[in-house]
């Protein structure tokens, strides 16, 4: 089909405000093929800014990540930082770091020159980094605000600006509105004013900020070796030199790292998806396990903000769930404090046993909202509390306050520590999963995903979680449904009777419905055969619900 008119006229305005040549060259040859789709995948909706940053394929166009869409962003924050200050000369600065994926250096370039042309200090971390320290270095370096230019987890053809708060988390409203709205605002990018690399108000630090986040990190566990076997993957990401060198710092052994996974490489070329969640995603790190013998496999996603993990079992090797290691992390840390200030924080996605965990311990629990955003600041609604742990089912975790948002690295350290004290006390972590279920009940959990493809997966999206608002299930897969919440506009909640839990909301960074599941089971046999019947019985039961739950929304 040829190209609308009115497309064409879209595309020939953006072509003439874009500052990448690779990227004009690009919608000249749309433009020459005369074709509408390709095009309209360029030009259709704009990609939104919200409380996560902005993030999407690279390419030109209002509906890509490029250049141009960094400079807005940039342009933006910068108004908003001045509008919000009023003197550029005030303000601490902004840090920014990025990832290794493709174009992410031109875009934290990008970033570095807008802000500095506005009269704000751009404060750029050296080279590659992950997530965690661009949060960790905005409070280090007393910032008025973060950017890390980074996709996390998604596909290869995808990147992203994340914005953070003088306080180090990500914001939120209003902020995330106001800055998209000043976004909006921007004129045409050409006229954006721009400093030049050497500008003085363009300050380039060293390893200084590395050195710092990882001596405070390492001083999180008692020094000294483990003796513990360790596989590592970075996934081709950014987590393998600064995790061995935290885990020089903190006395432990080195892991042996996956080396066809251990340097950065942003077409991720052994995994069809670089999300340790994926399956096989893991599956060259547990196939080095089994040939070193080692005790368990830690793995990072691409910008080393999430940490998965895998065990060896009596059955062989087994990737943990998100839950597992938040529940683990979690007792761990309780095990090793004191006192009844102490706050350990989940998602409303995430296992309650995280709950039933912190009333054993005397301590206090908290429910937020889905991500980190909101974990980090749960102390906030409750005064005279110290934040201990927080963590969400899909891998994300924070040990320790030191970074106000999810860090795979400082987690990855914590479980070393756990799980190098169970190997010396001749125990292992699969037994600390027992004892923990034993004590509290059977939670067995599951994240089932429906991927929505095409332009109308926003409206497909919307119209399968509302059919469970509308018109909730009163019961599923034989269980009562007890009540139905709804924390958010788009997130519903459904508690079913004897703890059977399951939550329906889209994805807030991919066109998917998540549906999380939750069984629980109080009783549990004597021995391993008791142990392996209560957990196939689970895994029985949540069949069942994703069955209950696939038809209620019309999904799968």
């Amino acid at each position: 089909m040829a190209i609308p008119p009115e497309l064409r006229a879209r595309a020939q305005a953006w072509l003439e405000d874009d500052p990448d040549a690779a990227d004009r060259a690009e919608v000249i040859a749309l433009l020459a093929l005369d074709e509408e789709g390709p095009l309209q995948e360029r030009f259709g909706p704009r990609l939104t800014f919200g409380t996560a940053g902005i993030r999407g394929p690279l390419g030109p166009g209002p509906s890509r990540i490029n250049r141009a869409t960094a400079r807005r962003v940039a342009a933006g924050l910068a108004a908003h930082l001045l509008d919000s200050d009023g003197d550029a000369a005030r303000l601490g600065g902004v840090a920014i770091g990025r990832d290794a994926r493709h174009r992410s250096d031109e875009l934290a370039e990008d970033v570095a020159a807008v802000l500095a042309g506005a009269g704000i200090p751009a404060i750029v971390l050296p080279g590659p980094c992950p997530t965690p320290l661009l949060a960790f270095a905005v409070r280090h370096l007393d910032a008025a605000a973060g950017v890390m230019v980074t996709a996390s987890h998604n596909p290869p053809a995808d990147n992203g600006l994340k914005v953070y708060g003088a306080d180090g988390a990500q914001i939120v409203p209003p902020t995330d509105t106001a800055i998209s709205a000043a976004i909006d605002a921007v004129g045409p990018t050409l006229a954006i004013p721009l400093a030049g690399a050497e500008d003085p108000l363009v300050r380039r630090v060293g390893g200084e900020v590395l050195d710092a986040y990882l001596t405070a990190a390492a001083g999180l566990v008692p020094h000294g070796p483990r003796h513990l076997r360790l596989v590592h993957t970075a996934m081709h990401g950014v987590a393998t030199d600064p995790l061995l060198r935290l885990f020089e710092q903190a006395g432990l052994d080195a892991p042996t790292c996956v080396d066809a996974q251990a340097a950065p490489d942003p077409d991720f070329p052994t995994v069809p998806f670089p999300n340790p969640e994926e399956p096989g995603a893991l599956d060259l790190a547990m196939s080095e396990a089994r040939r070193i013998g080692a005790d368990a496999v830690i793995a990072h996603d691409p910008d080393a903000d999430r940490l998965a993990v895998a065990v060896r079992e009596r059955t062989g090797w087994r990737a943990l769930t998100g839950d597992e290691v938040g529940v683990l992390l979690a007792d761990h840390l309780l095990r090793r404090g004191t006192g009844a200030e102490r706050l350990v924080v989940r998602s409303i996605v995430s296992s309650t046993m995280l709950d039933r965990i912190a009333e054993a311990h005397g301590v206090q629990s908290a429910t937020t909202l889905t991500g980190f955003k909101w974990i980090v600041r749960a102390t906030a609604d409750r005064p005279g509390t110290t934040f201990t742990f927080g963590y969400e089912e899909a891998l994300g975790y924070a040990v320790t306050d030191l970074v106000r948002d999810k860090d795979g690295l400082t987690a990855a350290l914590v479980f070393a520590d756990l799980a190098g004290e169970l190997h010396l006390a001749g125990d292992s972590v699969p037994g600390r999963l027992e004892e923990l279920a034993r004590r509290h009940g059977l939670h067995a959990t599951r994240t089932w995903s429906v991927r929505v493809p095409g332009p109308d997966a926003p409206a497909r999206i919307a119209k399968s979680v509302s059919s469970v608002v509308d018109e909730p299930p009163t019961a599923l897969a034989g269980a009562t449904v007890v009540t139905v919440d709804r924390p958010a506009e788009d997130v519903v909640v459904l508690t079913l009777d004897g703890g059977a839990r399951v939550v329906v909301r889209p994805s807030g960074t991919e066109p998917k419905v998540k549906c999380y599941l939750q069984v629980v089971l109080g009783e549990i046999g004597d021995g391993a055969a008791g142990w392996l019947a209560a957990r196939t019985a689970g895994e029985r039961r949540l069949d069942e619900l994703q069955e209950a739950i696939r038809v209620a929304t019309g999904l799968g």
